[in-house]
């Protein structure tokens, strides 16, 4: 998501070279500053029990697809303190550890999303009100019920496979 104004004074932003940056940066005239875009940080869960033989999918919203637990990092808040956070507000469960995987910024809500893997103990969740349905599924069965075509998608499976196949993007 471009910016076209400053977000301290109002001011009109032109895009300049800046340089070492290799791409042109927004310039606020009036206040003679850089102003480097901004976006939004989520966190994204592969929730695994503790024997790593099963994954706890979610469906959420009114909406008929398995996803991962996921939701924003608060301001001031780390991404890890964030992924225990979402899976304790969600699930009602505790992350005995969690392992960053992968990151990938997703443009249709200006989002830089940050996959873990977490384990958890507890074997029954007790959902919020943003969980709809819930249920543990065998590593195989998860992959095959994620919803098609999704980042949740390629999270999940790249968490096991090395490779991340983003839509719209060849592996990483």
């Amino acid at each position: 998501m471009e910016m076209n104004y400053c977000m301290h004074c109002g001011g009109k932003l032109q895009l300049r070279d800046h340089p070492g940056e290799g791409r042109p940066i927004p310039w606020c005239e009036s206040c003679g500053a850089w102003r480097y875009p901004i976006y939004n940080t989520a966190v994204s869960m592969v929730v695994m029990d503790e024997k790593k033989e099963r994954v706890l999918l979610i469906r959420q919203y009114g909406r008929p697809h398995w996803v991962l637990v996921a939701g924003y990092v608060n301001q001031g808040e780390d991404a890890e303190d964030a992924a225990a956070r979402e899976v304790r507000e969600e699930l009602s469960m505790t992350v005995r550890s969690l392992r960053f995987n992968h990151s990938h910024y997703f443009a249709p809500s200006n989002t830089l999303m940050l996959n873990f893997t977490v384990t958890v103990a507890e074997e029954l969740p007790s959902p919020n009100g943003e969980v709809d349905d819930w249920s543990w599924f065998p590593v195989q069965e998860a992959r095959e019920r994620i919803k098609p075509g999704s980042l949740a998608q390629a999270f999940l499976n790249g968490s096991f496979d090395g490779v991340y196949l983003f839509p719209g993007r060849s592996g990483v």
